[in-house]
């Protein structure tokens, strides 16, 4: 069983900028795919970055030029950089660990002021 356990959500102020990690409890190299998804209440849960095995990464139109999603294996660690906040960023950020399997975390609150 595979734990993910993701730190450094916070308050911030429009502009601001955070760093997001996701920390395995086991090697993260086996997992194709791993990503970062935002949910606000009322709404699904959507895709903010996902990066493949081999450096590929795919990001959400919103937040394109603004966020960096990267991935250590010697660390079993994901990381979100975030930059230029908005408001509209605010919500629960939740890592995810796919193909093998399909693991979550437990989210990290990120409210962003305007």
């Amino acid at each position: 069983q595979v734990q993910l356990v993701e730190s450094g959500g916070g308050l911030v102020q429009a502009g601001g900028s955070l760093r997001l990690s996701c920390a395995a409890s086991g090697s993260i190299f086996r997992f194709n795919v791993m990503g970062w998804y935002r949910q606000v209440p009322g709404r699904q849960r959507e895709l903010v970055a996902i990066i493949i095995s081999g450096g590929i990464t795919n990001y959400a139109d919103s937040v394109k030029g603004r966020f960096t999603i990267s991935r250590d294996n010697a660390k079993n660690t994901v990381y979100l950089q975030m930059n230029s906040l908005r408001p509209e960023d605010t919500g629960v950020y939740y890592c995810n660990a796919k193909v093998p399997g399909n693991y979550w975390g437990q989210g990290t609150q990120v409210t962003v002021s305007s």
